[in-house]
């Protein structure tokens, strides 16, 4: 509540608003994808819902004002990681629905320990950034300082990371050919 007094009284509180509101719908959008993820039976809707939370951690780069890293994100992790998986579901002819029902014995215990993890999380954020303050004059960087540190310090892990995701696909496709 003193976070939203505090707004009110600056000159850009309607801005600052907009996107506390925008951060919150986009997180829960994201929430909401990541459990589906996990509970739905169905790969394909889970791959689809994988793209709903990756979409979402883009926009939340582009309320960051980081826009490179937003269209990045798409590139990369929509554009490719997804269609990787959906590849690999394809090829490997695995079957769309579970044919088992899972056992929901333990469903206390994780519950339990996700509530746990929840409050650990929660006491850690608020102790570790319950007084911090981002600067005024952040900037974010610019494209050509991320291309730089892509493209030179990091050149060999990725390159490494698409040749692991070339025999990966590679893989599935003579898995898939066995027949």
């Amino acid at each position: 509540m003193s976070l939203l007094l505090a707004a009110a009284q600056n000159a850009d509180a309607p801005v600052l608003v907009a996107q506390n509101v925008a951060f919150g719908i986009i997180a829960a959008m994201m929430v909401f994808g990541a459990i589906r993820v996990v509970t739905t039976s169905n790969v394909v809707h889970a791959a689809v819902y994988l793209v709903m939370v990756l979409a979402g951690a883009a926009a939340q780069f582009i309320l960051l004002g980081a826009e490179f890293v937003a269209v990045t994100q798409v590139m990369v992790y929509i554009g490719a990681i997804v269609v990787l998986f959906l590849f690999g579901i394809m090829l490997t002819r695995a079957p769309m629905q579970g044919t088992e029902k899972p056992s929901r014995d333990n469903w206390i215990v994780g519950l339990g320990t996700s509530l746990t993890m929840l409050c650990v999380l929660i006491y850690v954020l608020v102790d570790g950034f319950s007084g911090d303050k981002l600067p005024a004059d952040l900037m974010p960087t610019d494209t050509r300082a991320v291309s730089d540190a892509i493209f030179s310090v990091y050149l060999v892990p990725f390159e490494v990371i698409s040749v692991l995701l070339l025999a990966a696909l590679i893989g599935a496709i003579v898995i898939a050919r066995r027949d």
